[in-house]
């Protein structure tokens, strides 16, 4: 029993993400709301959008452990950036992290006027599968 991404004929072909995913029946689904890039207690790390991005994914990994997760079973990512952040800088600094083992994950980005935590840059939520061995 696995997960399978699919990348069809007939959609762009990328290495950074897939289009459909299918978790099969048994499977645990487990969801992460919103990660800035602040610390434990709530502080936002830096004004810089890669620092925030790299710290973001890591708190998603942090909650994902609390579930019985990885990064490698996130079946898709949403990603969230402020207007007035570098794009490239952000997606520069996580792309390698967003990857999954074999096809990537379904990835959905925006470019938003402002997020909800005073500073913050960025905003990542995941949605992770796993199945039993």
């Amino acid at each position: 029993m696995e997960i399978t991404r699919l990348q069809p004929p007939g959609l762009v072909q990328s290495p950074a993400f897939s289009h459909v995913a299918v978790v099969p029946a048994g499977a645990t689904t487990i969801y992460v709301g919103g990660q800035n890039g602040v610390d434990a207690t709530g502080a936002v790390v830096s004004d810089d959008v890669a620092e925030q991005s790299v710290r973001a994914v890591e708190n998603v990994a942090v909650a994902l452990e609390a579930a019985g997760a990885t990064l490698a079973d996130v079946v898709q990512w949403t990603v969230l950036i402020a207007a007035d952040a570098d794009l490239r800088a952000a997606y520069g600094a996580v792309a390698p992290r967003l990857a999954g083992p074999g096809k990537p994950p379904l990835v959905t980005a925006a470019v938003v006027a402002a997020l909800g935590v005073p500073g913050a840059l960025i905003e990542v939520s995941a949605v992770a599968a796993t199945v039993p061995a």
